[in-house]
This record gives structure tokens, C-alpha cells and sequence, in this order.
């Protein structure tokens, strides 16, 4: 039984992979902080399964990374901690600094030092797998897609963390040799994804009867990926994946920001109608756009797909309509998040 270290593995992403990863058969020591996105309900199916270790600590705590991977002795560790929110970037950049380019410093020294340490097999099957985003490469035109090969250009301090994470884990690979994979993804949807997100935030308010906010004029686009074709692209990456590489990842299923908020709105009218008859598009609401707002993400994943043998399994048809009935069975996962801190309110608009 292989065993892994995930970071982040409360999370949205995260937590979905490690769902996945035991059932698949893997130990997975999940180290997770616990900030307002982090959510132990997610795991609740995993309480008491000897394969799945859940350990409460920060990525930069060096002290405590360095005994997990002295006591678990992990074959890999995946990198999916970090603050991931662009509005929340806008109004506070200090913490995504700190948990995305800090964090991922610290782990990448104590997972270095660990690694110099095994020898033999162990130590050349190990790899780092360090999760990113789309958003390191800025934004595109009408037409034209990321490949592995385009410039990074962050726009938000969000994207600039990561890019920086990005680096940091290209410099540990060229300067002490520590086997790295990278992946950069489109925006993921699907089951526990935090509520401040486009998706489950207009599922949310439209379930309430509240006013669904669409950015600008709404004609923003990006390549949707369902959570779990993302989580399958990695373990193809982590199992098949050149060492030193990275790889792009995406649903290929761009779509305006308008078009997605009117799907949900159709889909829930059709599963949950309002009571008095009118459709939930009634409830969109156009409002000031978000500060520096790139205009449109889209992946080229044609490499992981020809080197690696990997394609989506959902298409944004099939995915949305999973994720819309995912929510209206567990509602109590959604409540339980919004009794915390979180409020559906509007964030990053930099007044």
C-alpha cells in the first residue's frame, strides 16, 4: 500500500482527492490547517479508517512536517495547500504570501531533506506533486489557449503567489535535484466546493431567493474541469509524469460566467422550482466588476493527454448537473459552512 503526504487535503480539491486516493487504496497522512475553507465534514466518511491520518498544522511549520515524513516515511507528497480565493487576494495579499511562496518554501525543504535521506528505490520513486492554477499565466484574447510554454503574467495577487510557488518548485528541482511534477488547472467545480466560489455561491443565493451577483458583463470565460477528472489527471501525473515537467489540466469546457449562472438557474427550475413560479434568472443581478478581472482562461491539454493517456470523463453538461444535485442533497454540509464566518457576502472589490 503506497503511502502519501497531502497537503491541503481539507480543502476543496484536496479533500476530494484524498476521498479518492483511500478509496483507491492509498494511506494518506492529510495535513491541513484548518482556515475558513478547510472542512472536516468533507472527510466525515473517512472517521476511523486506519488509511486515512488527519493531522491539524501549516505547511511552513518545518518542525512538524519533518516528523510526519520521518514517521510515515511517504513514497509522495501533494502540494494542495494554499489560499485560493482572488477576491480575498484583493483584500488581504499578506496571507497568500505567507501560505502559497512561505508554506510552500518550508515544505519544500523539509521534503528536500527527506528525500536526500532515502536511498535506493525509495528514493527514485519519490516525487513532490505541486498543485497550481491556470491564473500564473494572466489572461488571453478571443482566441488562443496556456500551453506549458507560455509566459507567466499574473494579474492578481492570488496568481502571483502561486507563480511564485511555481518557481520555488522549478528552482528545488534545477538546484538540488528534488524530483518535481507540476500541474496547472482550470477552474474546478464539483462536490464540497467552498461557497465563495462562483458556482456553489449562485446555488447558494438562488436556493435563497437572493439576488445572483455576475461580475461586469458577465462575458468573462473560463475552462471549467470537474473536481474529479482533475483529481484522476493528477494521480495520471504523479504515476506516468516526467520528472521536472508540468502539465496543463482543463475540463475543455469554456464557458461565459453568464452562460454557467443561467445553466444553474435552468437546472434548478427544473429539480426545485421557486413557489411562485418565476425562473431563478429573474434573480441575476449585474454589479461592479472585480478589480484587474481577466477576461478569459482556457488549456491546452493536449500534452498530458498525448504523453500521458489522460481526458476528462464529464462534460460541463454532465458535471454541472452532478454538482447542482450534489448540493440540493447536502444541504447540511452548505449550512454547516455558512453558520461559520462566512456569509455569502461580497468580497475584493478594493474599496
Amino acid at each position: 500500500m503506497p503511502t502519501w503526504l497531502v497537503t491541503g487535503g481539507a480543502g476543496f480539491i484536496g479533500g476530494n482527492f484524498v476521498l479518492e486516493a483511500v478509496r483507491l487504496g492509498v494511506r494518506v497522512v492529510n495535513l491541513d490547517a484548518l482556515t475558513y475553507a478547510g472542512n472536516l465534514q468533507t472527510l466525515a466518511s473517512l472517521d476511523g479508517n486506519p488509511d486515512h491520518v488527519f493531522v491539524h498544522g501549516d505547511i511552513g511549520d518545518r518542525a512538524l512536517v519533518t516528523r510526519l515524513l520521518a514517521e510515515h516515511r511517504p513514497d509522495a507528497v501533494l502540494n494542495f495547500a494554499a489560499e485560493s480565493h482572488v477576491d480575498r487576494s484583493i483584500d488581504g495579499p499578506a496571507a497568500f504570501i505567507q501560505t502559497n511562496v512561505v508554506g510552500t518554501l518550508g515544505l519544500l525543504e523539509s521534503v528536500r531533506d527527506y528525500w536526500k535521506g532515502l536511498a535506493g528505490a525509495a528514493k527514485d520513486g519519490f516525487r513532490f506533486l505541486h498543485v497550481s492554477t491556470d491564473e500564473v499565466y494572466g489572461t488571453l484574447g478571443e482566441t488562443g489557449r496556456f500551453s506549458e510554454t507560455t509566459p507567466y503574467a499574473p494579474n492578481s495577487p492570488y496568481s502571483a503567489s502561486k507563480a511564485a510557488s511555481d518557481h520555488l518548485v522549478r528552482a528545488f528541482h534545477h538546484t538540488y535535484g528534488l524530483p518535481v511534477l507540476t500541474t496547472n488547472c482550470s477552474n474546478n467545480y464539483g462536490p464540497y466546493h467552498f461557497p465563495e466560489k462562483l458556482i456553489p455561491l449562485v446555488i447558494a443565493k438562488a436556493l435563497a431567493g437572493e439576488p445572483l451577483p455576475v461580475y461586469g458583463d458577465g462575458r468573462q470565460v473560463r475552462d471549467w474541469l470537474f473536481v474529479s477528472d482533475h483529481c484522476a489527471a493528477i494521480r495520471t501525473v504523479l504515476e506516468k509524469g516526467r520528472v521536472g515537467e508540468t502539465y496543463n489540466v482543463g475540463g475543455d469546457s469554456e464557458r461565459q460566467n453568464i452562460e454557467v449562472v443561467e445553466t444553474i438557474c435552468r437546472l434548478l427550475d427544473e429539480r426545485r422550482p421557486r413557489e411562485d413560479g418565476r425562473p431563478r434568472s429573474s434573480q441575476i443581478t449585474f454589479v461592479a466588476d472585480r478589480p484587474g478581472h481577466d477576461r478569459r482562461y482556457a488549456i491546452d491539454a493536449s500534452k498530458l493527454q498525448g504523453e500521458l493517456g489522460w481526458t476528462p470523463a464529464h462534460t460541463f453538461e454532465s458535471g454541472i448537473a452532478e454538482t447542482v444535485d450534489w448540493y440540493l442533497a447536502n444541504q447540511d454540509w452548505v449550512r454547516h459552512i455558512l453558520d461559520g464566518s462566512y456569509r455569502l457576502e461580497r468580497i475584493g472589490t478594493a474599496a
